[in-house]
């Protein structure tokens, strides 16, 4: 921790690169924990569900899914999300980079955020574009419909779908840029943003995850805790 510490005291351009462990401490669940999504039972897979093609052939079952699996509306931002967004007010932090699509960093203050992924509170006509919060799906039965006519699909990003161009640009763009990279609650599997920190070419490299990760050999710092309990200690 006091590594740590000394290390973001003497850092002016952090950014955070964080995945479903930084939610786990809100109740939300990650995937491929042994208690996690992918490890639980259903009629599909998860990831089978959570596909582009699966959404266009069985829209009915994906959102009984989603809404009862990836909807934690109740969740509050916990103490990673609280002190990211304090290293921010304070002008060291230069910008979150998330896997998630809970909202919670913004939740929590933060301005800059990078969502990969999308988030579950944007939602939009696929047929006429309108924009819809999420209680369009969280307050529906059955596939949520538009006042057009059209299905209404989450602003996430499924299997089998690209990431948004922007959002990976100006996530590589401040990653490229940072003096030091805070890697946290990700298994870096997930690919193709695992392959952005290549792009990291500051000072000091951070790991923070419960389980060995690919580029543990590569961090300065590797640190097997809660996300939240090691950045509110590390800060103070």
């Amino acid at each position: 921790m006091k590594e740590l510490h000394d290390i973001i005291e003497c850092s002016q351009r952090i950014v955070f690169f964080g995945g479903a462990g930084v939610s786990t401490e809100s109740g939300i669940p990650d995937f491929r924990s042994p208690d996690g999504l992918y490890h639980q039972q259903y009629d599909y897979p998860p990831e089978e569900i959570l596909s582009h093609s699966f959404f266009v052939r069985n829209p009915e079952e994906f959102y009984r899914f989603y809404r009862d699996k990836m909807l934690c509306l109740t969740a509050q931002p916990n103490m990673a999300h609280l002190t990211l967004a304090r290293l921010e007010r304070e002008g060291r932090l230069l910008s979150v980079v998330t896997q998630n699509i809970d909202g919670l960093h913004q939740a929590a203050g933060s301005k800059r955020v990078h969502e990969l992924h999308g988030s579950v509170l944007r939602n939009f006509c696929m047929n006429c574009g309108k924009a819809y919060g999420v209680e369009a799906i969280s307050e529906s039965d059955g596939v949520p419909r538009c006042s057009c006519g059209g299905i209404i699909k989450p602003d996430v990003v499924l299997y089998e779908e690209p990431l948004p161009e922007r959002t990976v640009r100006d996530a590589v763009h401040d990653i490229s840029v940072a003096d030091t990279l805070i890697i946290a609650g990700t298994s870096l599997t997930v690919y193709p943003a695992a392959s952005y920190i290549r792009y990291f070419q500051g000072e000091n490299l951070v790991l923070i995850n419960r389980d060995v990760t690919p580029y543990d050999h590569m961090a300065d710092l590797v640190i097997r805790q809660k996300v939240g309990e090691v950045l509110a200690a590390a800060v103070g």
